[in-house]
């Protein structure tokens, strides 16, 4: 069976405290898995929560800053550790090449895995395969910083009653899907749209273009909620976004299941982020990211 969720293996922001861990994200989609910003103490994080490195086939770093980049290190070694059988593909700023190098190559080690870096210098799209595409917005940070989408194609739905007026059954099912037409049936006769699913994943920013961009339409969106509303002018000053806004993001974007995170230390009440996402209008459903959550993607409509 196919699986798809966020594995939370971190949600603080710059300074990590007792409960929660710098960021880290696992997005199992299906049959494979996507990190996204591993920051320090991430390769520990995924022992706690059941995550192998072999579950590991690409990892997305958004910006070079530390609370998001700083377990590179850890989780490149593990992977060459523990002789991952498959190549893995990392997508991250093209202008913090330097880092990634530093990060890749911090200590001495063996390496026994094909690890394809795969910058990223552009908003578009930067790989595909037979279940999503991935893309990236460029969003606004102080440093470089993009976000990441991911994005299953359309595929169709077969209406049994449409089927059944046109007398279509058996094999000729899968004929008419394999052909597209049937004795003169086409498959818009007896199926409709099924929309494929999207994950959006938008970390340090300001409001933006790529913010919009990235979260519309997303059946689940990540992001970053780094301040309550009324620190609304130190996330503008920093580049980040409070809980409100974030929530207006997903409202305006029609986004079905909103989770924040990347909160600052500043902040005792996680409750908080929830009545100020709330207030903003999202009505869909919401979740507070606590680090080891599980959040499964939503089923289809």
């Amino acid at each position: 069976m196919s699986v798809r969720e966020l594995v939370v293996l971190g949600t603080a922001s710059q300074v990590p405290t007792r409960h929660r861990n710098h960021n880290g994200y696992l997005l199992r989609w299906d049959g494979e898995g996507i990190l996204f910003d591993p920051g320090e103490g991430t390769q520990r994080q995924m022992l706690r929560a059941g995550v192998a490195a072999h579950d590991l086939n690409r990892i997305c770093v958004t910006h070079f800053h530390g609370d998001h980049s700083l377990g590179l290190a850890g989780v490149i070694q593990r992977i060459n550790l523990d002789r991952v059988p498959h190549e893995i593909t990392a997508h991250y700023p093209a202008s913090g090449q330097q880092f990634f190098d530093r990060l890749r190559y911090a200590t001495a080690y063996r390496e026994t895995v094909r690890l394809t870096q795969a910058p990223v210098a552009a908003d578009g799209e930067l790989a595909a395969s037979a279940t999503y595409r991935l893309e990236t917005h460029k969003l606004s940070h102080p440093v470089e910083s993009y976000g990441y989408r991911v994005v299953e194609p359309d595929g169709r739905r077969m209406l049994p009653e449409r089927l059944r007026e046109h007398g279509i059954k058996g094999p000729d099912v899968g004929v008419l899907q394999r052909g597209g037409v049937l004795n003169g049936i086409g498959l818009d006769d007896v199926s409709e749209v099924r929309r494929g699913q999207r994950f959006a994943f938008v970390m340090d920013t300001r409001l933006c273009e790529g913010v919009y961009a990235l979260a519309e339409g997303a059946d689940m969106l990540v992001i970053e909620s780094t301040f309550l509303d009324e620190d609304a002018q130190l996330g503008a000053d920093h580049g980040h976004l409070t809980a409100g806004q974030a929530a207006g993001v997903a409202r305006d974007a029609g986004v079905r299941h909103l989770v924040l995170t990347h909160f600052s230390q500043r902040y005792a009440d996680p409750a908080e982020f929830e009545r100020q996402a709330r207030a903003a209008g999202f009505e869909g459903e919401l979740t507070v990211a606590a680090d080891l959550l599980r959040v499964p993607l939503p089923k289809r409509p």
